[in-house]
């Protein structure tokens, strides 16, 4: 197959690549002039340069592709101005699907977040996963990226009941090999390596390996039902974030940390840094919409990807270890 794919400069998009090619199927890429292309080292595709804003040039070079894959978003927990997140989160994703559709694509996979999945629920004294079936509710939409990639996910819902083949992936919190920015997940660990984690708080996450990530977007391709969604994790990755800590310890032999953090400690903290970000235009080191995002454990079922599309199941532990091998390689532990 020839597969499009936005965002392949990304951590789950040029993972997505290698995968791609891995697997025999051609890659036609969109990157912007200056992306940073180092998790797409060693792998064979063609490039196409522009952004998701340009429908001329979308409707152009899908022509012939077989395949869509839509990675690409702006993710950030704090910015001065928000419009334009929502522009390539929203307007992107219309610009990205309809051409795909007019292209003439078969399958075309819309990468959301789990973050458009309602939270878990206490139910006889015991935390449950969540399932592509939990809705949000507007309480849950507590941000700005929550807030764009749930209207982006809507639309592709939509566009999708309107005929366009469409498939929906929600990615849990991946790690692995490529996170060059690092995501917000792959800082935790760079900042466990350079002990700068004195604390923790009491949250948790669904930890997933980037390239079953991967596999699943092209499974969800090959595999999929147009208009249903599939949380993309780990069955046995629903980790608190001090077991996340302790795992880590056991990989790097460095000491976890031992203190937890109130929540409205880390909150005031937080207040107070976002307040200095306005005046100093550098991002703050722990966002807000971070901190109220950390006050819910993460934790999600994949039981549906698993029986549908036999998605892998890297251990997580695998996978963290797999992460701290690509930091500590390329110069992220200082």
């Amino acid at each position: 197959m020839k597969a499009f794919v936005t965002g392949a400069s990304g951590f789950i998009g040029s993972n997505l690549v290698h995968e791609l090619v891995a697997r025999g199927h051609c890659v036609k890429a969109l990157l912007r002039p200056n992306s940073d292309k180092r998790g797409l080292a060693g792998v064979e595709f063609e490039r196409v340069t522009g952004d998701v804003l340009d429908r001329k040039l979308l409707e152009r070079e899908m022509e012939g592709c077989d395949w869509c894959f839509h990675v690409a978003a702006s993710y950030h927990l704090w910015l001065r101005d928000y419009k334009p997140m929502y522009a390539v989160n929203i307007e992107g994703t219309r610009n990205v699907l309809e051409a795909a559709g007019k292209a003439g694509c078969q399958r075309i996979v819309h990468t959301s977040t789990v973050g458009c999945v309602g939270l878990p629920k206490i139910v006889d004294g015991r935390l449950v996963p969540s399932t592509e079936l939990d809705a949000i509710s507007n309480e849950q939409l507590t941000n700005h990226y929550k807030c764009s990639k749930w209207q982006a996910e809507c639309l592709a819902t939509k566009l999708a009941h309107n005929g366009l083949p469409i498939i929906i992936v929600n990615p849990t919190a991946p790690v692995g090999p490529r996170d060059v920015k690092p995501t917000p997940t792959g800082q935790v660990i760079v900042d466990f390596l350079n002990r700068k984690l004195p604390a923790y708080l009491d949250t948790g996450l669904n930890w997933v390996h980037v390239r079953d990530v991967a596999a699943g977007h092209i499974l969800a391709a090959e595999r999929g039902d147009i208009g249903e969604r599939y949380i993309l994790g780990n069955q046995e990755g629903n980790w608190t974030l001090r077991e996340t800590l302790a795992a880590l310890e056991e990989i790097t032999g460095i000491p976890a940390p031992k203190t937890q953090i109130p929540y409205w400690v880390a909150l005031a903290a937080a207040q107070v840094n976002e307040c200095t970000a306005f005046f100093t235009g550098k991002p703050p080191r722990a966002p807000l919409a971070g901190v109220r995002m950390a006050r819910y454990k993460m934790w999600f079922n994949p039981a549906k990807a698993i029986r549908v599309f036999r998605l892998p199941q890297t251990p997580p532990r695998q996978a963290l270890a797999d992460a701290v091998e690509w930091f500590r390689a390329n110069g992220y532990m200082k």
